[in-house]
């Protein structure tokens, strides 16, 4: 059994279930303060249409450290030629909703009321994007949520090749500029552990949680473009 919240406050994660892996409680809202309640403890909402609202933390967690993305020779190549426009939170609304088309016919969590929920966290400063255009166009991009130094990866699509790869490299090597120390990845995949993804146990993601994130973490303003360092810096396989 779950217990069923009526407040945002979350059990210890150490009580979620083994299976199905992490998951930890129902009930509550998809308001700013219960996802940022949420989050702060490691903690994630997922769940499908016509279902309770969900709270996850699967043991273990993906994670990528910034500064330890892993770049194929085919990856860099596109980067140092920048053959993509980068940018951030410029198109918010538009890659929520292409995260969502990516995955409508095998299923989606990205909900219609999971996107009110972090286009809001959005508006807030909260939430966050990374753009990635060919010829003007949207191709692929990502988004998540930002707390103090650590960044939870939410979901990516690309609609050509190597679109939510280049993404993800601008945005490890603007979170390494800004002293951040993870990304979350929430779940396991082939794709994220050959950027670098590794995994930790449940605990210590908690413990990193507590290190990188303040007391009182205040809203953060991207920068809609960055010059990012791409070429030399990334680790090249």
């Amino acid at each position: 059994m779950i217990p069923w919240l009526t407040e945002p406050v979350f059990p210890p994660v150490s009580v979620a279930l083994r299976e199905p892996d992490g998951l930890l409680a129902a009930g509550g809202e998809l308001s700013p303060h219960w996802l940022l309640a949420a989050y702060r403890c490691g903690i994630f909402p997922w769940f499908g249409e016509g279902e309770p609202i969900l709270w996850w933390s699967p043991d273990p967690r993906m994670i990528l450290r910034p500064d330890q993305v892993h770049v194929s020779r085919s990856l860099a190549k596109t980067l140092r030629q920048r053959r993509f426009d980068v940018s951030f939170d410029t198109a918010f609304d538009a890659v929520i909703s292409g995260c969502a088309r990516a995955r409508a016919d095998s299923g989606t969590w990205i909900i219609h009321d999971m996107q009110t929920a972090y286009r809001r966290l959005h508006e807030l400063g909260f939430a966050h994007s990374v753009e990635c255009w060919k010829d003007g166009t949207l191709v692929g991009g990502l988004y998540g949520v930002a707390i103090d130094r650590v960044f939870f990866g939410e979901s990516m699509f690309s609609l050509v090749p190597n679109a939510s790869k280049v993404a993800l490299a601008h945005l490890a090597r603007y979170l390494e500029a800004q002293g951040f120390g993870v990304i979350d990845c929430q779940m396991t995949t082939a794709h994220l552990q050959s950027m670098g993804g590794i995994e930790i146990p449940r605990a210590a993601f908690s413990e990193a949680l507590e290190t990188l994130i303040g007391p009182d973490p205040a809203p953060q303003r991207w920068p809609a473009r960055w010059e990012a360092p791409i070429g030399d810096a990334l680790q090249e396989d």
